[in-house]
Formats: structure tokens, C-alpha cells, sequence
């Protein structure tokens, strides 16, 4: 082992790791230390990259003793069982005041647990959400850690150095403290899935209507990332769309199965939000779309179930591809509206001090939903703190009000169709939901104060009501069943 000392160390040297260990050892002032489990790994990222100066280790006992104190270990390793196995180790080598941060993807709740535990021996855990993939771990990704105050004064200025930069400013803030990163990082990966599945809504749209190519359709999308639909999202479809399949000669997207694989977090993201009783119908109907596009043998035996029988028909091919647009951001709008609600919903249940516009300013840069109009939900939380509905913000009541006819035909088209838009579908509703009047919740009340005298609400005057519905239907005061 080097005699040299290191300021930040990393555990865990895969793709993810390795890329991070890269990305702090070229930032002036970083010194890093680098351990895995398989010292191999370890030799040849040092001997790969020898201008990073890393400090090599081949046990935890020369891991901490190569870190200046307070010590400062990243872990970046698979979530779960391996997680609890490298804490379990760091803590035996660290000291009160040190520093354990787990970088991987962490369901929350387990972050609470590990944390709990980590400070009865007055070593700081840090649940820390990264986003931005391998290229975002090398160049500069997201950073949402949580932790207590006393950690974030040795971390800031690290992760600071190596954070993605959105109009001069790096993209992480100090979210909250024990779970709260990963919560966030959780909503995070919720709301990349809803983008992702609208971007693959409209795509579909556009093809089946207009039978343009792939290609055709990369060139749309590369001219809305010119307008307000700027993303990285929206980028890389136009990328994807692009790319020829070197064997067959076809776009690369015919050849791709058509079934979408999924990591957790997105259903992570929809059971939280049923838990705390907070609507993410668009998150919700995107993860189910993933599950359902998996199902082959379902999809397989269902073929020939009876459709409409017209087939998407489009006469004017550009003002239906401005119709699509126009739904793509109104949807987009929702994703986000329902991810911030449930960050806020999520702060309020965990006693988490949470700064909305902050965090909608460290995913400008680095991140996978990085998009233009996040400035526009930081000035939205800016000028109105208590926000409750993002939707309401004045930038949004706009946009929507502009969007929302051709939202409703793209909806209408693809219903009519038989075509499956899911997230389209669901985020018109929950829009329509939150604005209407008067909702037929009142008579689901009335259902299950019959069945099961779950009591119910008047509108013309206060207290808590029964109906004898088994009696002689009279009208009673009763306890609050809700």
C-alpha cells in the first residue's frame, strides 16, 4: 500500500464504482483510495488509469488506515445483502465521527434501518442517490445525499468537485437527513420511467399514424429537443431512432424485443405512493406497461382478442405530430407534478426537511430527466413554497391550457384505434380528477358505508354519518371510519 493518504475512498469497483472513483481523482484536491472485494479488479483499475494516483488496498484494515480522518468511504456496490456486508466491515475499521456513504440504489426504508444502526457507534451513513449512469459517474452526475448535517460539512465539497454543473451551479444539495436521498432518487428513477414510456407513446403514435420511418421520427424528436421539450430523454431517442442494426440493415429499434426490463425502483416509487396515499397514476401506469410488455406468454394467447376494426388514420401528418407533442408535454407535466407531490408527501411522513426548487435544480445536469423546464418548477417553488399542486404554478396552467385539446384527441385517437397509451390515458384523467367539481368518490363512500358502515361526510353540515342501510335506513352520528 502507498504510504500517500487519501481525502474519499471507494468500495466497490465495477462500472459504476470504478467511474466514480475516476471522476473524484480528477478533481483537484482528491486524493482516493480504492477497494474490492476481488483485488484483481482493484490492480487493474489502478494500473488502467495510472494518472489518477489512486491508492490501492487490498484489505479494510489498509482501506481506513489509507483515509485522513474523518474518514470518507463511497460504496458502490449491488443494493441488499452486499450492502449490509461491506457496513458491517467499514465499521469495524472506522472510528466515531467517520463517514459511511452508500452511493448504490438503496430502497430507503433500508437506508433508515442502516443508518439507525451506523450511528449507535457515532459513525456518520449517508444514503446517497446518484444519478446519470456510467457516463454520469465519470463526467459529473446528480448527487442527492442525505445523512446528517456533520457529514455534509466533510462530503459537500467533495461531491461538490465531481457533480455535474447546470448553469454554474453543481448539481447536488444536502436533501435531508437519514433516507431522504434515496427517497428522492427513488421519485427520481419513478418519474424516468413515466418520461420514458410517453416518449414511447408518442413515438408509436407517430409511426403507426404516418408511417414515417425510425429515422423520420429521430428527425421530430431532435427538433422538439429544440423547444420546450429540451431533455436528455428526448435526445437520445432521437439517438436510438437513428441506429442501424449492423447484421440485418434495419433500424436497430425493429430488432430490440419488445420487452422492457426494470430495476425496482419504479414499482419502489408507486407501492411508497400508495402508502402514503399519494396519486402517481402516470408512474403507476408506465411501471405496469414495463410488467405487461414482459408478459409474452400473455401477450402471446391474447392476440386475437377482438379490436376495433378502422386502424389509425391520419390525414394531416404534421398537425397530428404537433398533436402529439403537445400531449408528450402535457403528460411530461403530470410525471413530474405527481413525483414532487410525493416527495412532499414523503418529507411530511419522515419529519424530512426538503427543498422542492433545490432538488428540481440539481436534476438540470447530470441526471436522466434532466429537461429544460425544471427551471420552471424551481422558479414555481420559488415564488410559492407551499406549492400544493405543481400543475397550479402559473408556467403549467399555460402550458396545459394550450396542450390540453390536442391531449384529449391524441387520447380520443388512440383509444378509437386500439392503440395502448397508457401513460397518455392516465395522466388526462388524473388532470381532469384534479379539476373537476365533483368526483363520484360520494358514491363509492355511500357503497362502503352499506357494506362495511365505513361512515361518511355530508356537504351541508359537520360531523361523521351512518346510514342504518340493514334498519329502517335512518340517518346516524357515528366515529370517523374513514
Amino acid at each position: 500500500m502507498s504510504d500517500k493518504t487519501a481525502n474519499i475512498g471507494v468500495v466497490g469497483l465495477a462500472v459504476m464504482g470504478s467511474n466514480l472513483a475516476r471522476n473524484l481523482a480528477s478533481r483537484e484536491g482528491n486524493t482516493v483510495a480504492v477497494y474490492n472485494r476481488s483485488h484483481d479488479k482493484t490492480e487493474h483499475l489502478v494500473s488502467t488509469h495510472p494518472e489518477a494516483g489512486f491508492i490501492s488496498t487490498s484489505t479494510y484494515e489498509e482501506f481506513a488506515a489509507s483515509l485522513s480522518q474523518p474518514r470518507t468511504a463511497i460504496i458502490m456496490v449491488k443494493a441488499g445483502r452486499g450492502t449490509d456486508a461491506v457496513i458491517e466491515e467499514l465499521v469495524k475499521v472506522f472510528e466515531p465521527g467517520d463517514i459511511i456513504v452508500d452511493g448504490g440504489n438503496a430502497l430507503f426504508t433500508d437506508t433508515i434501518r442502516r443508518e439507525k444502526a451506523v450511528r449507535e457507534t457515532g459513525i456518520n451513513f449517508v444514503g446517497m442517490g446518484v444519478s446519470g449512469g456510467e457516463e454520469g459517474a465519470l463526467l459529473g452526475p446528480s448527487i442527492m445525499p442525505g445523512g446528517s448535517d456533520e457529514s455534509w460539512v466533510t462530503l459537500g465539497p467533495i461531491l461538490k468537485s465531481i457533480a455535474a454543473i447546470a448553469e454554474g451551479e453543481p448539481c447536488v444539495t444536502h436533501i435531508g437527513h437519514d433516507g431522504a436521498g434515496h427517497f428522492v432518487k427513488m421519485v427520481h428513477n419513478g418519474i424516468e420511467y413515466a418520461d420514458m414510456q410517453l416518449i414511447a407513446e408518442a413515438y408509436d403514435l407517430i409511426r403507426r399514424g404516418t408511417n414515417k420511418s425510425p429515422a423520420e421520427i429521430a428527425d421530430v424528436f431532435a427538433e422538439w429537443n429544440g423547444g420546450e421539450l429540451e431533455s436528455y430523454l428526448i435526445e437520445i431517442t432521437a439517438e436510438v431512432l437513428r441506429q442501424v442494426d449492423a447484421d440485418t440493415n434495419k433500424p436497430l429499434v425493429d430488432i430490440i424485443l419488445d420487452q422492457a426490463g426494470a430495476k425496482g425502483t419504479g414499482a419502489w416509487t408507486v407501492q411508497t405512493a400508495l402508502d402514503l396515499g399519494v396519486p402517481v397514476s402516470g408512474i403507476a401506469e408506465a411501471t405496469f406497461a414495463r410488467s405487461l410488455s414482459s408478459h409474452a406468454e400473455q401477450r402471446a394467447v391474447s392476440r386475437d382478442l377482438p379490436g376495433p376494426a378502422q386502424a389509425l388514420t391520419v390525414d394531416d401528418a404534421d398537425s397530428f405530430i404537433e398533436d402529439v407533442r403537445l400531449a408528450l408535454f402535457a403528460s411530461k407535466i403530470v410525471a413530474y407534478s405527481q413525483g414532487f407531490d410525493e416527495i412532499r408527501a414523503g418529507a411530511s411522513a419522515y419529519g424530512w426537511n426538503i427543498d422542492l426548487g433545490a432538488v428540481s435544480k440539481i436534476w438540470r445536469g447530470g441526471c436522466i430527466i434532466r429537461a429544460q423546464f425544471l427551471n420552471r418548477i424551481a422558479d414555481a417553488y420559488r415564488d410559492a413554497v407551499e406549492l400544493p399542486v405543481l400543475l397550479t404554478a402559473p408556467y403549467f396552467v399555460e402550458a396545459l391550457g394550450r396542450a390540453q385539446d390536442a391531449w384529449r384527441r391524441i387520447v380520443s385517437i388512440s383509444a378509437a384505434a386500439g392503440l395502448p397509451a397508457p401513460a397518455f390515458s392516465s395522466s388526462l384523467a388524473y388532470y381532469d380528477g384534479l379539476r373537476a367539481e365533483r368526483l363520484p368518490a360520494a358514491l363509492i363512500q355511500g357503497q362502503r358505508d352499506f357494506f362495511g358502515a365505513h361512515t361518511y361526510k355530508r356537504i351541508d353540515k359537520e360531523g361523521t354519518f351512518h346510514t342504518l342501510w340493514s334498519g329502517d335506513r335512518t340517518e346516524i352520528e357515528a366515529e370517523d371510519t374513514h
